[in-house]
């Protein structure tokens, strides 16, 4: 399998947390470690500048776990005690997160936010800005080649996924030989069908955000036993499935009310079409020819419907 494309210089800050030497050993607790360690390091990648405001009893709470645990998992990291830790986190913090712990702060202080709908927005702007910054311009070339080239390109989500799946399968559907939406009615069963047959020549793009679905982790390594290019949309480097592909794309999908935002998906979602639209002479002729064909069924001045005012004088029957 190939190893996930991260330069430094474009990765997002939690793809450089996670590939710091302590992001690599968090990583590997959260593959290995007990389900209290687990719950631990999922937290330490998940939240890095907000841990660094956490008293231990706050870490505790929040990993739900009691201190004397935070402490033992602080110790055989490495550190002295919890406070080494944090420190160490802190450092890592300093050098790699400065772009947009300002606004993240601000989120979380709920500074300038009158609303929880304007908190919203912030959560939604911030996730997508996090996104910008970690997109890899060769890694999304590199996925646009393989989907160009693919057999079959499948597409699976589950839950609120299944959605951001139906619409990057509709995107798709005008420049790719073949386009499987894998998740349909018949829930599980039907998904399976649908990769069965899944080769090498085919190409998997695997969208998955908290909540995470059980079967999607189990059905995306049934497609990495078999040899497809694993494209995976998903919110950090701690996702259940983000060490399954071939590829990761980060979407961050930090919310302070929903269990997840979808606002940095869509916005990948588009910039992976838009990338796959204008990668060739073909698609955009394609675009073009798709326009023609729908264009009789779509709104314009020319078929507009005119509103007549009723007449006020006219007796009513």
């Amino acid at each position: 399998m190939k190893k996930l494309n991260t330069p430094v210089e474009s990765a997002s800050p939690e793809m450089v947390f996670a590939k710091s030497t302590l992001g690599e050993s968090l990583m590997l607790v959260l593959q290995e470690g007990s389900a209290s360690y687990k719950r631990i390091a999922n937290f330490l990648l998940r939240n890095q500048v907000k841990v660094t405001a956490l008293g231990i009893e706050d870490m505790a709470e929040q990993c739900d776990v009691s201190t004397a645990t935070i402490s033992r998992f602080a110790r055989d990291m490495g550190f002295n005690n919890y406070a080494g830790l944090r420190n160490q986190i802190a450092e890592v913090v300093q050098a790699v997160f400065q772009p947009v712990e300002k606004l993240r702060n601000t989120i979380e202080a709920k500074k300038n936010a009158p609303s929880p709908a304007h908190t919203s927005m912030q959560f939604a702007a911030a996730n997508i800005d996090a996104a910008n910054q970690g997109m890899s311009e060769s890694d999304l070339n590199e996925v646009v080649s393989h989907i160009a080239k693919a057999k079959t390109v499948y597409v699976m989500g589950f839950g609120l996924s299944a959605h951001l799946a139906g619409m990057l399968a509709l995107h798709l559907q005008p420049f790719c030989s073949h386009v499987v939406e894998v998740v349909g009615y018949g829930g599980t069963e039907v998904a399976a069908g649908h990769l069965a047959n899944i080769t090498d020549k085919d190409v998997l793009i695997v969208i998955s955000f908290p909540r995470y679905a059980l079967d999607v982790i189990k059905l995306t390594q049934f497609v990495r036993d078999h040899g497809a290019c694993i494209v995976t949309i998903t919110d950090s480097p701690a996702s259940p499935i983000a060490q399954l592909g071939n590829y990761l794309l980060l979407a961050p999908s930090t919310h302070g009310v929903l269990p997840s935002s979808a606002s940095a998906a869509i916005a990948v979602i588009e910039a992976l079409v838009s990338s796959m639209m204008v990668s060739n002479k073909k698609n955009v002729e394609k675009a073009m020819r798709l326009t023609e064909a729908i264009s009789a069924y779509l709104h314009s001045a020319d078929n507009n419907v005119k509103y007549t005012q009723p007449d006020s004088n006219k007796p009513k029957k």
